[in-house]
């Protein structure tokens, strides 16, 4: 199999299922990774290039994948999943079958998986979808969010909410400076002390709604402090002008950079293992390297390999992929 190394990771090329059931040289990693982050090929109606099974087909081998997730993941390890929704073949009818997924997955026999919490990423840039029952029949709207699941091998794995807080609104901020709020009952019958919020805790506490631009453009967009940016549509940054340079065309399903850096920071810590089975462009592991952590990654068309070296080459970085010898 052919490998890439980087200062903190490896990249290696071919069928990541295949290689982590059946090639022994990766058996040391079992119960040792720390965090799977990834998002595998949607269940779509239509064939990317990417590659994605379709209908049963799809369930069948993403339920598949829980015993060797589970097999993977150390004892306080997580595992991440970004997936969009789905659409009845020729209906304009949302598929339960991401749903049924989730299900398979966390309720397998041969795995020990629970569901942590559910996250939801928004995107107001997403085009139409399904094309033909939003922008042509008219229909339904915009399919404009996915959902990230956050899983994991007990009810108690590895995390901690203050290295992912948001900044403060404008109004906490004021409440901090005056020392003055309105404590007592509320209608909804919380109690609010009158010492409560009087704290400067550095922020506030991350919510799993995540919107990648603002909903409301009267106000600032309140990601978690280490998080620059959640969109993958900013055309300035480096990779993608260097695919532009070179001719190439990015994948079109990457995972957002932002939304790595914030479940990396939120469940691991530096020199923790992350560990990546589809990772396109690797964004996963280009994200690990800049903050610390070692990582892994696997995938299987040369055409994104190359995109992946091309993400490495960022002069800031400092850690190009380089093939290894065999």
């Amino acid at each position: 199999m052919k490998t890439y190394k980087s200062n903190k990771g490896i990249l290696i090329q071919g069928n990541s299922i295949d290689l982590l059931t059946n090639c022994a040289e990766l058996d040391h990693l079992k119960g040792k990774v720390n965090l799977i982050v990834t998002s595998p090929p949607f269940p779509l109606n239509n064939k990317k290039q990417y590659g994605n099974e379709k209908g049963e087909e799809y369930k069948d081998w993403f339920i598949k994948l829980a015993p060797i997730f589970s097999d993977l993941l150390a004892e306080d390890g997580s595992l991440v999943i970004e997936i969009g929704n789905a659409w009845e073949p020729d209906r304009p009818v949302q598929s339960l079958l991401h749903l049924e997924c989730l299900f398979g997955l966390v309720k397998h026999p041969e795995a020990n998986l629970r569901l942590i919490q559910e996250f939801i990423c928004y995107n107001p840039s997403k085009l139409p979808s399904p094309a033909q029952w939003v922008t042509v029949n008219r229909f339904r709207t915009v399919d404009s969010y996915t959902h990230v699941w956050w899983i994991a091998k007990n009810d108690f794995p590895k995390a901690d909410n203050s290295k992912v807080l948001r900044p403060y609104s404008k109004s906490m901020e004021k409440l901090l400076k005056t020392q003055k709020y309105n404590a007592g009952k509320r209608p909804s019958e919380h109690h609010i002390s009158e010492e409560g919020f009087l704290k400067d805790n550095g922020g506030s506490i991350a919510h799993n709604f995540f919107e990648m631009e603002n909903l409301d453009k009267k106000r600032d967009v309140r990601l978690p402090h280490s998080v620059l940016s959640f969109s993958n549509t900013n055309s300035n940054d480096y990779f993608l002008k260097t695919c532009r340079s070179k001719g190439i065309i990015p994948h079109p399903a990457r995972m957002s950079g932002g939304l790595i850096n914030f479940f990396t920071q939120f469940l691991t810590h530096e020199n923790d293992l992350i560990l990546d089975p589809f990772s396109g462009s690797n964004t996963t592991g280009y994200c690990a390297e800049k903050l610390n952590r070692k990582w892994i990654s696997f995938e299987i068309k040369a055409d994104y390999i190359e995109q992946a070296i091309v993400r490495f080459s960022e002069p800031d970085l400092k850690s190009p992929l380089k093939k290894m010898k065999v």
